[in-house]
Formats: structure tokens, C-alpha cells, sequence
């Protein structure tokens, strides 16, 4: 029985050393053989493999590709802005000796070094940038160069840096503020030249139409003036022949029109005297003679048969007597023609 435990010990031993001699390679991995610490070998292929059991240490690291996301930070760019930059990394492991020499076995080790070296790469390239350049087309550029130093300085770990990228990159609070207000003055501004242009060509519409009325008046005026000018001469005219033919009887008519307009309303005070020349027309009534009867008186104004002229008859008694001569209340002009 003793020697059956014996037997079935050392078989249980047999297999757990001839287990721990061989391990395995994953297509994603890489491992590093260490014996007391000390590294012997890098196995990269993937596969079964054997190792000194119970002396020889089997470290793996990832091959793939790896991620390290920097947290935000402030950088002050080239022209003094500033802004709140917030990048990732992308990194494989290439050389695990060095890795585990420089950095340990735990890929946490890497990171704490990654944050400084970007940050540094950060701080370098974009101080001597402009925001322009970062928000533009030139931000590919930018972003390589930072990928260099960045590659540069990480290789003595081990590792290869693939990219480095800008996730997000805001302005402060406060530089957001004044940013929107120096927008928002220059929309202002910009307001402000539209209305003074409209303005300026509002009032040079107002003053070609101002212009062009006054012109319009002017000639107007002109026109009508020199029509009333016509009028009138014709006027002047036509009076002078008709005065010329018979004074007599454009002195009564011109005297007629003068009654009908003194007289028309009914209200009219005259104060003149009953033997004004104004009234001649009421005392005595002038002999007209019409033309048919002009006709027919023979040369010399005699009557046919022999008879005497018969006079005219006496003049009509006026329709109101002009009052006698009186002193005119005060305040109250004299009217008359």
C-alpha cells in the first residue's frame, strides 16, 4: 500500500513537472523566458514551446495594438490662447526585453510615462502653433510631428508609438466668452456699416428726387408763367381792339362789371359822394344806338318821315340809394373801385 502511494506520488510529480516544461504562445502575445530573474530569451512565435520547469519564468505581453488615453490639460498655444487639449495614444510593444528591463512586467508601468512624454510633445508643438493651424488643415501636420517626438522618446521603453491624435480641443470658459463677445462686436460692426450704406444711399435716392421735383416745379412754373404771359398779352390785346372800336361802350361795360362786383354780395359800404363819376351810369343812361337802327337812319341822323328823334327814355330809379356821405366807424376800411 505504502509502495503504491510512493508509486502514484511520484507519477502525480512526474506529470506536473513535464506539464509546467511546456507552455504555449497565443498569436497575440509575446513572452519573455526569465530563470532567477535574470531574462534568457523572446519567444514571439506562436505555438507550443518548452522551458526549464520550476526555473524558468514564462512573462507574456500583448503584441496588439494598445491605447492610453491622456486626460485633458491645459496648453498655451503660439499665439498666447488658451486651450484644453484631450488626446489618445496608440502603441505596441516591440521589444519586451527592454520593455521589462526599463518598464517591469505590468503594462501599467508604461503609462505613467506615456502621460509625461505626450504631455511634454503636446506643450512643445503646439506652443509654437497658432489656433488657426490646429483647427485647420494643418492640424495633420501638427499632429505628426507630435507623433515623432513622441516615438522618439518612448522607443527606450520598448514600445513603438503608431499615432498620437487630438480627441477634443476646447478654448476655457472664459476664453469661450470672449471669443463669442469679439464675435458678437464684429456682427455688430458689420451691422452697422450695412445701415450707413443703406442710409447713404437712402439720402443720395431722397436728394435725386428732391432734385428732380425742384426741376420739375421750376419748369413748371416757367411753362405756366409764360402761358399766363401769353394769356395776358392776348388779353391786352383783344381789350385794346375793342376799346379802340367803341370807348364809349367799353367804359359802360367795364363800368357794368365794376357795379356787379361792388354790389354782388349785398353788404358792400361805399362812402363817396352822390356826384362821383362812379355813379354817372345812374343818373343818365347813354344813347346806343343798335346797329339795326343805325341802319336805318337816313345820312344825318334825321327820323324817317320827317319825325323828331324820340329820347331816350328816362333812367330807372337804382335799386338802393347810396347813403349820404358819413365818417366811416373806426377799425372799418373804406371800400370802393
Amino acid at each position: 500500500m505504502n509502495r503504491m502511494t510512493l508509486v502514484l506520488g511520484g507519477l502525480a510529480l512526474v506529470l506536473f513537472v513535464a506539464a509546467s516544461a511546456f507552455f504555449t504562445v497565443h498569436q497575440t502575445q509575446q513572452v519573455l523566458i526569465t530563470q532567477f530573474g535574470e531574462p534568457i530569451r523572446v519567444v514571439r512565435t506562436p505555438g507550443l514551446n518548452v522551458k526549464v520547469p520550476l526555473v524558468q519564468t514564462v512573462i507574456p505581453f500583448d503584441r496588439r495594438l494598445l491605447d492610453y488615453d491622456a486626460p485633458g490639460e491645459e496648453v498655451i498655444l503660439g499665439d498666447q490662447r488658451r486651450l484644453i487639449v484631450d488626446s489618445f495614444t496608440r502603441y505596441r510593444i516591440t521589444d519586451p526585453l527592454l520593455f521589462y528591463q526599463t518598464v517591469g512586467a505590468a503594462e501599467q508601468g508604461i503609462r505613467a510615462r506615456l502621460s509625461s512624454i505626450v504631455s511634454s510633445s503636446l506643450r512643445r508643438v503646439l506652443g509654437s502653433e497658432g489656433l488657426v493651424n490646429v483647427l485647420s488643415a494643418e492640424r495633420g501636420r501638427v499632429m505628426g510631428e507630435i507623433r515623432r517626438q513622441v516615438d522618439e522618446e518612448a522607443r527606450r521603453f520598448g514600445i513603438e508609438v503608431v499615432d498620437v491624435r487630438i480627441r477634443r480641443a476646447d478654448l476655457p470658459d472664459e476664453n469661450t466668452q470672449a471669443i463669442l463677445n469679439r464675435m458678437q462686436s464684429e456682427r455688430e460692426r458689420v451691422a452697422r456699416e450695412a445701415r450707413a450704406e443703406g442710409a447713404e444711399v437712402a439720402a443720395r435716392v431722397r436728394a435725386q428726387a428732391d432734385r428732380d421735383r425742384t426741376v420739375l416745379l421750376a419748369e413748371a412754373e416757367a411753362n405756366a408763367a409764360i402761358l399766363r404771359g401769353s394769356g395776358e398779352q392776348e388779353a391786352i390785346g383783344v381789350f385794346a381792339e375793342a376799346f379802340r372800336r367803341d370807348p364809349e361802350f367799353f367804359q359802360f361795360w367795364r363800368t357794368m362789371q365794376a357795379y356787379r362786383e361792388v354790389f354782388a354780395n349785398g353788404e358792400s359800404r361805399m362812402v363817396l359822394t352822390p356826384e362821383s363819376d362812379f355813379f354817372r351810369f345812374f343818373r343818365e343812361i347813354p344813347t346806343i344806338a343798335s346797329p339795326a337802327a343805325a341802319a336805318t337812319l337816313p345820312p344825318g341822323g334825321a327820323a324817317p318821315n320827317g319825325a323828331a328823334p324820340q329820347p331816350a327814355a328816362p333812367p330807372a330809379a337804382p335799386a338802393a340809394q347810396p347813403e349820404p356821405a358819413t365818417p366811416a366807424p373806426a377799425g372799418t376800411p373804406a371800400e370802393g373801385r
